[in-house]
């Protein structure tokens, strides 16, 4: 996949205080965003914008483009 997390955004969100369960009860996160970012799966634009007010970030900051090696054909 060539767009990356660039950090562990579970991490950056309970270090500003926000834990699981919290994103959970406040309805801030699904259960099925948290588990798309534990696996490190796309998530949506909406989603991605919520994450950048979450932890007052810009997109770039979280995610990155990374050019995939070509599978030679022999």
């Amino acid at each position: 996949m060539p767009i990356v997390y660039k950090i562990d955004v579970l991490k950056a969100l309970k270090d500003k205080g926000y834990s699981t369960y919290n994103l959970r009860k406040e309805k801030l996160l699904s259960e099925g965003m948290i588990q798309a970012l534990r696996d490190k799966r796309a998530i949506s634009w909406d989603n991605l914008e919520k994450l950048c007010k979450l932890l007052q970030c810009q997109p770039s900051d979280l995610i990155e483009y990374v050019e995939e090696e070509q599978k030679e054909d022999n």
